[in-house]
Formats: C-alpha cells, structure tokens, sequence
C-alpha cells in the first residue's frame, strides 16, 4: 500500500513553499490548500459541464444537474480558467477571494468552510499567481478521481506541513494500523477531536478495499480549532464522505457537539498532556464514572469521554502518551485500575520512536471494547499486550515509518488471531496475553515490556568457553590499541607545549 509518487509532488511543494514569505505555517497551509481544493471542485465542474453541453439540452448552469452527481456547481467567476486567465493580474489574491464567497454561496455543504484571504498584502502575488500557473494537471475530473491524485496531493501537503508543525496531522501509518486493528466495517464512526480527518478518510478505504461501500459507515467529529475544522470539511468533502462535524469547532469537553451519539468505533489521537482543559467547570460530569481526571492533565479525560461514547459492542482505538500506562498520580492511577476492573481494556501497543512529526513524547495505542466475548471468544479476563518498539524504519533522519505489509499487518493479524482464539501465541519479546491476575500483580501498569518479556536470541552455535576467549582476546585488542591513541596524543600535544 505504498503510495506511489505522481511526479510533481516535489515541484509543487517548492514552489507552494517559495509563496509563504512572511506568513506563519498555521496560516499558510490554508492559502495551498484551499487553492488545491478550488482547482479540484472547478475541474469536476468543468468535467460536468463539457458532458451537459455535449447533451445539448441546456442544462450546463442548472445547478441541479451538478448536485444530482455529486458535483459542486462553480459559478463563472470562480471556474479555473477564469482564475488562471487572471493569474498574472495584481488584483489576483482578491480574484481569489471573491471566487471563494461565490462558491460557498452557490453550494450550502461549503458555507463558512474556505479560505477568503488571499488578498491580504503578505501574500506575494506574483508567486501566487506563479503557484496558480503550476496546476497545469487534473485533479478533479473522472481519471484523476480514479488514481484519487487530489487526495494524493493533499496527503503529501499535508505531511509536509506536519513535518512544520504535527498538531493537526496523524502519520498514516498509525493511522493504518488504527483501523486495521479495529475494522471499521459498517457503523458510527467517531472521533472527538478530528484533526484533519486522517482517520475518517482511512475508515473509507478501509470499507472500499474490503468490498464495501462509502455509505456503510457514518462520520462524526469533533475539532476546536476553527481553521482545522474547516481543513476538515474541505478534505471530506473532496472524497465525496458525508461528515457530521457539528456546525462550527467546539471544545469536545466543555461543548460536546454529538452528547447522545454511541459509536460503533472511535478512532483519536487526542492532544497529549493537555495542563487546562477545564476541569474546574466539569467536576460532577457524567463522563467521569471512573474518577475526576486531575486538573493538570487531560489524558485520562480523554479516556473517559472515549469510553462514554461506546456503543454496547463498540470498539475505540486511540494514540495516548505513555506515560499513561503507568502514571501513579492517585487519581489517574485509580481510574486506570477502575478501567482495567471493569475489563474494557481490549490491547495495548507500545510504538516506536520517531512516528510523530514535531512530537517527541514516546507514544502508544490503546483498544478498548465493551464486548470481550465477541469473535467466539471470552476474553473478559485477558489484556493484549504488544510491544511493537523496534519496527519501523527511518526514511530521514527524524522520520519512522511503518511498513503496511511486514508489520501493521503482522500487528493487526496478531490482535485478530488473538481476539479469535485461532493459531495464537506469546511470542517472547513482542506480544502477550496477560490475564488481569498478571496486570493485578504488576499494580495494573499497562506498559507492555512488563509482560512481554525480552526477546529470545538464537544460538549461533558458538560454545560459551569458546566464546569467551575470543571476546576477552578482542577486548585485550581494544585495550592496547587506546593505549597506543593516548600515546600519541601526549606526544603530539607536547610537540606544541602542552604537556599533562
């Protein structure tokens, strides 16, 4: 599942790059990507548009005949060869703008979602109007739709403003083994604090792959910040997904917009360590049914809010900063022992490090489900655990990926064998089933190296006297050969005067 490169990816990157000039990432990451998005929708359109037009029935600026397709209507002033006519034009940024406020007027899914700021005097606008010059490429008609070339171009952008900035973007690789861990077939699917909707668009092609279809899972989300909310609409939108994102951005737990929702599976990957998230307003909240979470940090707030929204048979896979697993602050450490006790706890990975763009903090997946005697098997009195540390590999110097083939899939076939019963094993050094006798002794720390144990070594056949002698031989070797450095150096430095 490698993504295959489309060839101007890179081009179009140092180009977008060369227009950020005095503006901040955060802002800048909207400007290119809603201009990515307007070349998308003006492309369907166009697409449409030529087809109506071949009918000769006159119907290329009903509306209706774009809506019944799934095609936004793009008024004049907005379609790209419009834009791209104007391109060299000072007015450009504003050209932009206006073609914006058309578009949302024209289609109600989009409103108060796209970018109208392009006019403003930081943005360079000869470099925009170079920018707009690049996309001489389809993103939006049926062949491009095909090859998912937007959705391509948005992930690329979207990983590169990770590597700047991370808050809003979850690696796909994590993301991947999420959902293939949780297999989210046919159901609600939620995330209370979505991002840029990695995990929504991941959910559907997870469904597709597996022969289904688009509509068999229903999207709701949550985000509070107005900007990303709005990323989120726009990367929904481009992939045809119906989200229920609430009406604008909302803090999830002061305002949670889906307060009735049970889900069938919730994907998240909820800000690590938050300090004020607002506890003093939420002491006798509902969701709290296994402690208050302390006021200096969020984790175990997120936790329970998760667990709240849990369907009878719903399943949650979500990333979590380790030090969550064995916090012994007495109240996250309480309500880590009610959870574990009420025998929600499903699976615990431990994750490499280095997947995270711009976080540090060493980070782990947790899977909690309400129905351990699904799959055949009643695994009421067992935990997962797997430590999955030394997979991955480094594709920079500060990257780590995992691999699809070799080891998400691996990961996610052993939770599944697990989960069923069938083939299997505890494998010393990467996964074991602990029962919560086990989890109990260890005063219900989750941190998976307590139970996996280390790694079995193969014997190389070497006899141990053997073995011995040669090693003190070749550390008798290295003594010698210090020996000969210092000398050399004391000789050297008291040539110029330096003696000691």
């Amino acid at each position: 599942m490698a993504t295959v490169k489309l060839g101007f990816e890179n081009n179009l990157w140092e180009m977008a790059d060369k227009l950020r000039g005095n503006i901040e990432a955060s802002e800048y990451k909207h400007v290119v990507l809603g201009l990515i998005f307007l070349k998308y929708i003006s492309d369907a359109f166009e697409e449409r548009y030529n087809e109506l037009v071949a009918e000769g029935e006159g119907f290329e600026e009903d509306i209706d005949a774009y809506t019944e397709v799934n095609v936004f209507y793009v008024p004049k002033e907005a379609r790209w060869d419009y834009i791209k006519a104007n391109a060299k034009q000072p007015t450009i940024g504003q050209i932009i703008d206006e073609a914006m406020i058309a578009i949302e007027k024209e289609n109600a899914s989009l409103k108060g979602v796209l970018p109208k700021n392009y006019a403003r005097p930081e943005i360079d606008k000869t470099k925009l109007g170079e920018l707009i010059d690049l996309f001489s490429f389809k993103v939006g008609d049926k062949e491009a739709r095909a090859q998912d070339v937007l959705g391509r171009v948005y992930e690329y952008f979207l990983g590169k403003f990770g590597s700047s900035e991370g808050e809003f973007y979850t690696p796909p690789s994590i993301v991947k083994l999420l959902v293939e861990m949780i297999e989210p077939y046919k159901g609600r699917v939620y995330d209370p604090c979505c991002g840029s909707g990695g995990m929504f668009v991941q959910s559907q092609r997870f469904v597709e792959e597996h022969s289904g279809r688009k509509d068999d899972i229903h999207i709701f989300g949550q985000e509070y910040t107005a900007t990303t909310w709005r990323l989120c609409k726009m990367n929904l939108a481009i992939r045809g997904i119906d989200g229920n994102l609430g009406e604008r951005d909302a803090d999830t737990f002061s305002n949670d917009l889906h307060k009735m929702l049970k889900a069938d599976y919730i994907l998240a990957n909820p800000p690590f360590n938050i300090k004020d998230w607002g506890a003093n307003r939420l002491v006798d909240d509902v969701r709290w049914k296994y402690g208050m979470p302390p006021a200096g940090n969020a984790n175990y707030a997120w936790i329970q809010h998760i667990i709240s929204k849990l369907s009878p048979n719903g399943v949650a896979g979500f990333v979590m900063a380790n030090g969550a697993m064995s916090t012994n602050t007495t109240s996250e450490a309480e309500i880590r022992k009610n959870i574990i006790e009420d025998k929600l706890v499903d699976c615990i990975i431990t994750l490499p490090p280095n997947l995270f763009y711009n976080v540090t903090i060493p980070a782990c997946l947790w899977f909690l489900t309400r129905n351990k005697k699904s799959d055949g098997r009643d695994r009421s009195n067992e935990i997962l655990f797997i430590d999955a540390r030394k997979m991955g590999t480094m594709i920079d110097r500060k990257h780590r990926e995992l691999d699809y083939e070799t080891e998400i899939k691996y990961i996610a076939d052993t939770y599944h064998r697990w989960k069923k019963g069938e083939g299997y094993e505890d494998i010393k050094g990467f996964c074991k089933s602990a029962t919560l006798d086990e989890v109990r002794s260890h005063e219900y720390i989750l941190t998976p190296g307590r139970y996996v144990g280390i790694e079995e070594k193969a014997d190389d056949g070497e006899p141990f006297d053997e073995k011995m002698t040669r090693l003190t031989g070749e550390l008798a070797e290295m003594f010698a050969k210090r020996k000969s450095l210092e000398d050399e150096i004391r000789k050297r430095l008291g040539a110029i005067g330096y003696d000691f």
